[in-house]
């Protein structure tokens, strides 16, 4: 029988594979948009990150998702480090979410609220995703835009306080595997990160439309 964490990667394979071959990311990563285009993109993050993290450490001490909660992840202070380097000192006043930012965020928000499962869920997608495929769009930003190495601009994808990703990434699937959740709450847990990648493919599809790559 697959353990959990093998489950979980499985079921939201094609979910997975579309957002991150989104036309937004496509053209992102192919050079065909401006860093205004990846400004944007990093703003709809911080509203993503702010509903994950600002209800962290009321979950510190919840059994299910407890074990998740790892401040080495913690990424809002580096988004807005980025975003001050990107949008200048008053980046805050300019800050606005696109309709289906929102609706991601609100979901995070409901999730850790009342569902620790679904909570760890959006979780998994968003950290585990950051320490992987997050590496390739460091490296293109540096390229396409000049950004220091590891600097302000692309802070977000720089993990300083995880030594060794291949190790902590073992860890947290070590971690989904012995989720305190019984067969049928595993199976809702699958569902929502379905649901989480599902809401970023729309994040991307709005970008798309917000930026769409002149012919």
């Amino acid at each position: 029988m697959d353990s959990f964490s093998t489950v979980i990667r499985t079921a939201s394979h094609e979910q997975h594979v579309e957002a991150e071959t989104s036309t937004f990311m496509s053209d992102l990563l192919g050079g065909g948009l401006g860093v205004d285009a990846y400004a944007r993109y990093t703003e709809q993050l911080w509203f993503v990150y702010e509903a994950l993290e600002e209800g962290a450490g009321r979950l510190a001490s919840d059994p299910v998702a407890g074990p998740f909660i790892r401040p080495e992840l913690f990424r809002r202070d580096a988004l807005e480090r980025d975003l001050a380097h990107l949008r200048g000192a008053g980046w805050r006043a300019g800050l606005s979410a696109l309709p289906a930012t929102l609706a991601y965020a609100e979901r995070v928000r409901a999730c850790a609220r009342s569902w620790p499962g679904g909570y760890v869920a959006h979780h998994y997608t968003r950290y585990l995703g950051d320490l992987s495929g997050g590496q390739i769009i460091r490296d293109r930003a540096e390229k396409a835009w000049g950004f220091e190495k590891k600097g302000d601009g692309v802070r977000f994808y720089v993990f300083e306080e995880v030594g060794n990703p291949a190790a902590f990434k073992r860890e947290y699937r070590e971690l989904l595997d012995a989720v305190r959740a019984d067969d049928l709450e595993k199976q809702r847990i699958v569902a929502e990160c379905r649901k989480a990648f599902a809401l970023n493919t729309g994040v991307f599809r709005a970008l798309g439309e917000e930026f769409p790559l002149s012919a």
